[in-house]
């Protein structure tokens, strides 16, 4: 396949939360009958709510600098599908993401016919393979995966990696993973198993906490209780101070890397933390006005990113808003509309996308400025730039895939001017 026909498969397997199955089978299955690449290196695997592909690419940089050649396997991407496989620091090519693509595809297939499995592995199953054989093929000596969904059940579990993380963790995809602090946090905790080393975060709510602390004594580990504390003196490439909390684990797994003989200085921590970047994440792109792009796409994230906005937001501050309608739409609503002067409301190019309909009635309750709504992401953008005056702020979140959507034309817009 090239790599055209290898995107088109990919996303034909159904789209990737609405079609995704949970287990292991597949996944296990899978990386069997490609030789299991996921043993060629040692793998950090992350989870968590919020913060955990932060926690990754600090990790990904802190690594870099100490001169480690490290994979990162994140989702989902903005654009381009090649953004979720890196071999230091850098997207694997079209020509190679085709190329491990097929060799997935034809393994999929051919368990299928072997009738070892019912039906093709799911779009994340594929994309996982095929970022552990890329892997391999690149030699990497690390490889950092974000986990896509919850953890026990999620197929970057099959990698079997030895150093494991949770970051802050929340009320998120309820429909998979219980709709009770306590189950999502049960859910997560169970990549810690026998034998791993583990890092945990701040947590928000203690009965998290305690349902992680709980699995680290069934299961005999003692785990690092990551504190931001760790960071006092650090300058952080990453904007907000939830960032603290996140910088805190990657040093965490960083110094327990060292323990599995990887050399990373102090000086590599401090260099990667301060060098680090990620798209779309409280990203500040120069212009007249201002953009500030963030994915905030549940309540956690957009308390961190109120709290940013509060202290550090231009004004007038104009909020272009879009998100999956099986999102907390009310209680994302109540924390970021009344901060927006002009609050944009649009749809996202995605099945799963609440209607602007939807949205109005949440800001007919919580918006204090002026409410105007969009047909798409592009028309949302000229109502922004209309309505903001050169001084101002527009910032976008509620999706990462609004993110995706409008980053490519704002960074257009802000090459233009340069």
């Amino acid at each position: 396949m090239d790599f055209n026909i290898a995107v088109k498969y990919l996303f034909d397997l159904g789209h990737e939360t609405l079609a995704i199955k949970l287990g292991l089978r597949n996944t296990e299955l899978l990386l069997a009958a490609l030789d299991n690449p996921e043993r060629a290196f040692p793998s950090v695997q992350i989870a968590g709510t919020n913060g955990k592909g932060s926690t990754a690419v600090m990790l990904d940089s802190i690594c870099r600098a100490a001169g480690i050649r490290s994979g990162i396997y994140t989702s989902p991407h903005l654009v381009s599908i090649t953004e979720r496989i890196k071999v230091s620091d850098v997207e694997i090519t079209r020509e190679d993401f085709a190329a491990c693509a097929t060799v997935v595809r034809d393994v999929s297939q051919q368990l299928v016919t072997d009738k070892q499995i019912e039906a093709l592995p799911t779009f994340f199953e594929h994309i996982t393979a095929i970022a552990l054989l890329a892997f391999r093929n690149a030699r990497v000596e690390l490889a950092i995966l974000e986990t896509g969904l919850g953890g026990r059940l999620d197929s970057t579990t099959a990698a079997n990696a030895r150093i494991v993380g949770i970051t802050s963790i929340a009320i998120d995809h309820e429909e998979y993973l219980g709709n009770t602090i306590e189950s999502i946090a049960a859910e997560k905790a169970a990549i810690i198993r026998p034998g791993v080393r583990a890092v945990i975060a701040r947590q928000p709510q203690p009965a998290a906490l305690n349902v992680l602390l709980n699995r680290c004594e069934q299961m005999g580990v003692t785990p690092i209780l990551a504190d931001s504390h760790m960071t006092d003196g650090l300058v952080l490439g990453l904007r907000g101070q939830h960032q603290k909390d996140n910088a805190a684990m990657a040093i965490g797994l960083a110094e327990l890397l060292r323990t599995e003989g990887f050399a990373i200085s102090d000086a590599a921590i401090v260099d990667g933390l301060k060098t680090v970047t990620h798209a779309g994440r409280l990203e500040l792109i120069p212009h007249k006005p201002s953009f500030l792009i963030d994915g905030a796409h549940n309540p956690a994230g957009a308390q961190s990113l109120r709290n940013y906005l509060d202290q550090f937001a231009q004004r007038p501050l104009t909020l272009v808003f879009g998100a999956m309608r099986d999102k907390q739409l009310e209680q994302m609503g109540e924390i970021l509309f009344p901060v927006a002067d002009t609050l944009v409301l649009t749809t996202i190019d995605n099945p799963r996308s609440a209607s602007t309909e939807a949205l109005q009635t949440i800001a007919s309750r919580f918006a204090k400025g002026t409410v105007l709504a969009s047909a798409s992401s592009s028309e949302a953008l000229q109502i922004a730039l209309t309505s903001t005056p050169s001084e101002g702020l527009i910032c976008m979140a509620g999706s990462l895939y609004l993110a995706g959507e409008m980053r490519p034309l704002i960074l257009s817009l802000s090459l233009g001017e340069s």
